[in-house]
């Protein structure tokens, strides 16, 4: 086969999926989330998450289809409130728990990257004020340093937080996932705790493990503007990427949280306290400017001639637009560290888009590294439907699909596009013209 007809991806680059603990492992009674979904009307249709997909109980049936479909590393999430119940104390049969998972991922020849806040706090944080209280970075310090001297021996990778600016955008400027408030100055204090305690982890993670990779998983919307020939466009797509993604990248590399108006703030933990970047990345925003300091000054929407994901509940959906990963890796790789996609995905319950959106995103990724993105790994979100937070059960982002009542799992046409991609390292265009012949002329031009 000639180089025409394949992309070929480096040896040893990582083909995982991603999960979180709460959205997998069921009964996770003891979080601020379970206690938010018994509150009427706030998950979509009722759902709610029940025992999810039953990992704590039965990881490993999971794990073995992992190993069936021949892929080499997953992403999970630990779960605060079940190694850290109350204050202080600590549950150690939780923690062999995860030991098991991670030596089961192990055995069946996968890497692991271990996340240690994935949007959950344990009632008794939440109770205290959660991220609002200054305490918090100190309380997850603690955390971090039981945690990763637990498991250390079976992880490689550690992501510190999932995401912090969905978790602050969703709980303090819409107030629509815990803990409900719209609050600008909660938003401050939200979100440099968050930093500070992910510098904090950093160095607890490297004195518990100095040969650990530590990084985070950040969510990269790609704000574009709607017109690029109005400086008003231009002006608030980017100020709106400057808060998204630019504040934390550069924080993590100088220590310097540069927030607007002139809110700046060095914190020496944070100064160099990144090994990889994490990019979760599942679509573009276009911005047409708008005098509303509410919208941050931009109005954000979609092309109106875009190809989209299933819908959620409030409208939520993706728009395919694979070009925005070329674009937001080849930005990254000035930090000179290596990324891995931590997430990328969509909802398609029936799986006439996925084959599609995987083959697109991959040969753009594929793209960038051959311009020189240092790029270890792919991670799919996620391996089986999930629960999806306030979506509930409504959205099915999974490879394999999920009967939540039954627990029967049947493997997608996906899985098996993904399945064929791992073990050849490669996109062929033997393997699109069988799961999407409409890609042939863009992968692999005559």
């Amino acid at each position: 086969m000639n180089k025409q007809e394949k992309l070929q991806f480096p040896s040893g680059f990582l083909w995982g999926t991603a999960t979180s603990s709460h959205q997998v492992e069921g009964n996770n009674t003891n979080n601020q989330w379970w206690r938010f979904e018994q509150k009427p009307g706030k998950i979509w249709h009722g759902d709610r998450s029940g025992l999810a997909c039953d990992w704590w109980r039965h990881a490993e049936v999971d794990f073995d289809l992992m190993q069936t479909l021949g892929l080499s590393a997953h992403r999970l999430s630990v779960e605060w409130s079940r190694i850290e119940p109350t204050p202080g104390r600590f549950d150690h049969a939780a923690i062999d728990r995860y030991r098991e998972m991670l030596d089961g991922l192990r055995r069946r020849g996968m890497t692991t990257m271990v996340t240690l806040h994935h949007f959950t706090n344990p009632l008794w944080l939440e109770d205290r004020g959660g991220w609002e209280n200054p305490e918090v970075v100190t309380r997850f310090q603690h955390y971090v340093r039981f945690t990763v001297n637990a498991l250390r021996d079976l992880c490689e990778m550690w992501v510190t937080i999932n995401e912090p600016l969905v978790y602050v955008a969703q709980g303090w400027v819409r107030g629509i996932w815990p803990p409900e408030k719209v609050s600008p100055l909660g938003v401050l204090r939200v979100f440099r705790h968050m930093m500070q305690a992910h510098g904090v982890a950093y160095q607890t993670i490297h004195a518990c493990a100095p040969d650990a990779q530590v990084g985070y998983a950040m969510p990269v919307r790609v704000f574009q503007p709607a017109n690029p020939q109005r400086w008003l466009d231009r002006k608030a797509a980017g100020l709106k990427r400057y808060l998204a993604e630019h504040v934390w990248f550069m924080a993590a590399i100088d220590g310097k949280i540069r927030f607007p108006f002139g809110f700046d703030d060095y914190n020496h933990p944070l100064r160099e306290s990144v090994d990889f970047v994490g990019i979760n990345f599942y679509t573009r925003d276009l911005v047409r400017f708008r005098p509303d300091p509410r919208l941050l000054f931009g109005e954000e929407h979609f092309h109106p001639d875009g190809e989209f994901s299933d819908a959620g509940w409030r409208g939520v959906y993706s728009e395919y637009a694979p070009q925005a990963l070329n674009q937001i890796v080849r930005e990254v790789s000035v930090f000179g560290k290596p990324i891995y996609i931590t997430e990328n995905g969509l909802p398609d319950h029936d799986d006439d888009q996925r084959p599609r959106w995987l083959l697109g995103h991959l040969h753009q990724l594929h793209r960038s590294m051959q311009t020189g993105a240092d790029v270890r790994g792919f991670f799919h979100w996620t391996f089986t439907d999930n629960f999806e937070w306030s979506e509930g059960w409504g959205l099915r982002f999974g490879l394999i699909e999920l009967d939540p009542q039954t627990q029967a799992r049947r493997p997608r046409r996906s899985a098996y596009l993904y399945r064929d991609i791992a073990r050849d390292n490669a996109i062929t265009a033997a393997l699109t013209a069988h799961y999407a012949p409409e890609l042939l002329p863009v992968l692999f031009p005559a």
